[in-house]
Formats: C-alpha cells, structure tokens, sequence
C-alpha cells in the first residue's frame, strides 16, 4: 500500500470513528440539559443519577455489539463492519433527536430514550474492534502504536466537537432556557445527518490484507468458540482494561459534571475546562503511539500502571478545591497526559494478540465487556457515592482497579513474542 493509500486508509477509518464518537459523547455532554426533560425532579443529582443510568445500559449493550459486529467483521471484512456500525449510530440519534419529553408521553419517553441508547450502544461496541483492527492491520510494523494512535485522536476529537457544539450554542445562539426546553436535540439532529454522510467514506474503504488473505483460511472465523482458544489473551484484555477505562470515562466524561456539582463551576465554565483539556489528550496521542513504537508496548503499559495508581487519587481530591479554570485545567490535563501513556497504544496491544480471523471479535467482545461493567457505570458510581455523601469512596475505587491494571500489564507477552501481527 502506497503512502497516499495508507494516508487515505486512516483518514477514511479516523473521520467514520470521529462522527460515531460524537453522537455517542453528545449525550452525555448534554445531559446537563435535558435530564429535565425526561425526569422531571427538583434534585439536580437525582435526575444525573438517572441520565448517567441511561448511559451505562447504552454500555451494557456494548458487549453484545462487539460479540455481533466483531464477528460480522471478521467473517465479511472489516470495511463491512465499520459501515454497519455508523447506520447504527444514525438511526440511534433521530431517536433521541425526536423522542417527545415526559410532559408530553410520560414514561414511555424514557422508555425510547433507552431504546435509543441501547442502539447506540450496539453500533460503538463493534466500532472500536473494527476500527482498531483495522488501524492495525494497514500499519507499517514500524508504525503499528502510531497509527493506532489516530483511533484515540479521532475519539476524543468526536467529544471535542460535541463540546464544540455545545460551547456555540451556549455562548452565541442560544439561552440556558431554550437549551433546557428544545436546544439540546439539535446536536441529536447533527450527529444523525454526520452519521449517514460517514457511509460514503466508508464504503471507499480499502479492505486490509490480512483479512484478504488469512480470513478464509479458518472454518471457525469469528465465533465465540474460536474466541475460546485464546482465553488468557482476552483475559489480559479485560485486565489492562479496567484502569483505563473508569480514568478514561472519569476524566474525560464525568468529570464536566464533577466540576460544576462538585467544585461548584459553572456550566459554561467546566465546558471550557474539559475542552481544552481534552485538545491537550487528543494531540499529545501520536506522539505517545511512536514512542510506544520505540520504547515497547509493554513497558508503556507498565507505567501507566504505576503512575495511575499513585496519582489519580491525590488528583481528584485536588479538583475538589480548584477555585480556577487554571487550576483545575492543571489537574485534569496532568491526568490525561497519563492516561494517554496507554490510550495511545491500546488498540495495537488489544489487536496484537489475536490471529486475523478472530481479532475483531477479541479486541471487541472482551474490551466492550470491561468497558460496560466499568467505564459505563463509573459515573454513576461516582454520582452514587457523591449522593451519600463519600466521594472519597469513588476515588479508592478507581485506585484499586488500576492496581489490577497495573498486574495485568506485567503479563503482556514482550515485543518479541508478538507473532500475530
């Protein structure tokens, strides 16, 4: 594959993650704004607690779309399941664009709210194995952590633009009361229409050659019982896993809401705060994919292990008493930058481990489990222990599973026993 082709191959694979990672932020990006809307509640934390709920059943649907579309994409190619996986996420934001509030339908408006993340959920858990596995598959060996680098890049771009989004509508179209009452399905309607012209640039995919040419070779290909065959494989998967994405979905996600029900910001402010972090975790990520090219995969993962162990905790207790965007700025982008030790390369880690004709299916299945039994319930634990009133709960919490991040890094296979790839 020429350099153009390969330039191409990422751009095409990154845009199509970009717009999914969109729809799948605006939600949570603007629960702040219609949790109202569906849960009509004077306690601002309990109608959190309730969006948040919503968002972690869209993760636990997660699974059964990397089990589904991870073997659908090792079965018909990768290009086929990343194009499956943006209609999904189309048809999920109309959902929720125009799904009538509780004033005017009553419980069955949460109802299609769930539904409609539950779609969602479906279409971003075969988006990451596909979209992983294909970033790896059309690397250079020598490149592998730096083109699987842009699938970070491309996902935290989709949060940006969420941010984006709201920041305009927040500053020069829209007041707070029209956001409250109709403004907030405008990113829905966005995301819907990005969605569908996604199809086009995914269907001028080029498929990779180790799906052409090792795919067919195996009876088995994509099957759960082929997936059997490489149990410590997966289990290492959900291990180094677990750390990264409750830090991941802590600093990236939740945390706008921490700062303003937490630390007592405003609303304009934490999405000030988050989005110049998040320009900082979105840029810093090839450059910690080409040193994990140089330095190793494993010894980066390592580190991530340790430093995330000692520092998250210290972190959050010192967000709690930020009093400047400067200030919390500071904190936040200190933890990205750790977490982007292992983002940066997570995808390669995942896809190096698995032969072609099951990789999708095990960077998918076992990563979307993690991801759903912790990332998409974090927040809520986080708002549960903030509600009782031990936030410190949360933080401990998080510190224990990087410790068994931290453990299973050790045991990822060294560089020279990558065979797979």
């Amino acid at each position: 594959m020429s350099r153009t082709s390969h330039l191409q191959s990422i751009f095409g694979g990154s845009i199509g993650n970009l717009i999914e990672w969109y729809d799948w932020y605006a939600y949570s990006v603007f629960a702040l704004y219609f949790a109202d809307s569906f849960f009509p509640d004077n306690n601002q934390t309990a109608q959190l607690l309730n969006t948040a709920g919503i968002f972690a059943i869209g993760f636990l649907m997660r699974p059964i779309g990397g089990w589904l579309m991870g073997a659908y994409a090792d079965r018909k190619g990768r290009k086929a399941g990343l194009t499956l996986s943006v209609l999904l996420m189309s048809l999920g934001s109309l959902m929720i664009a125009f799904t009538p509030g509780y004033a005017t339908i009553g419980i069955l408006a949460p109802v299609l709210l769930v539904v409609a993340r539950m779609v969602q959920g479906l279409s971003i858990g075969g988006e990451y194995g596909a979209a992983a596995t294909y970033l790896s598959e059309i690397a250079p060996r020598n490149r592998r952590g730096l083109y699987s680098s842009f699938q970070y890049v491309s996902t935290t771009m989709g949060q940006l633009v969420a941010l984006l989004v709201l920041l305009v509508l927040q500053k020069w179209v829209l007041s707070d009361a029209q956001l409250m009452e109709w403004g907030w399905r405008i990113p829905f309607v966005i995301g819907a229409i990005l969605a569908l012209s996604a199809l086009y640039l995914r269907k001028n995919l080029a498929e990779t050659d180790q799906f052409k040419e090792q795919s067919h070779a195996e009876k088995d290909r994509g099957t759960l019982a082929a997936l059997r065959k490489h149990r410590k494989e997966s289990l290492l998967v959900v291990g180094f896993t677990l750390g990264l994405t409750i830090a991941y979905y802590t600093f990236t996600t939740y945390i706008q809401k921490f700062l303003v029900n937490t630390a007592g910001f405003s609303k304009e402010d934490s999405t000030v705060i988050t989005l110049v972090t998040l320009v900082v975790f979105m840029v810093s990520q090839p450059f910690f994919g080409w040193l994990g090219d140089r330095l190793g995969r494993k010894p980066m993962m390592v580190l991530f292990g340790v430093v995330g162990t000692v520092c998250f905790f210290p972190l959050m207790k010192q967000l709690e008493t930020a009093t400047t965007n400067q200030e919390a700025i500071l904190y936040i982008t200190i933890a990205l930058l750790i977490l982007t030790v292992s983002t940066s390369i997570s995808a390669i880690v995942k896809a190096e481990l698995f032969p072609a004709h099951v990789r999708s299916l095990g960077v998918s299945f076992p990563y979307a489990m993690t991801v759903a039994l912790f990332g998409g319930t974090a927040e809520y634990i986080a708002l549960w222990f903030k509600n009782v009133g031990h936030s410190d709960g949360f933080y401990y919490y998080m510190t224990f599973c990087m410790v068994i991040t931290l453990v299973s890094s050790l045991f990822i296979p060294g560089d020279r026993k990558r065979m797979h790839l």
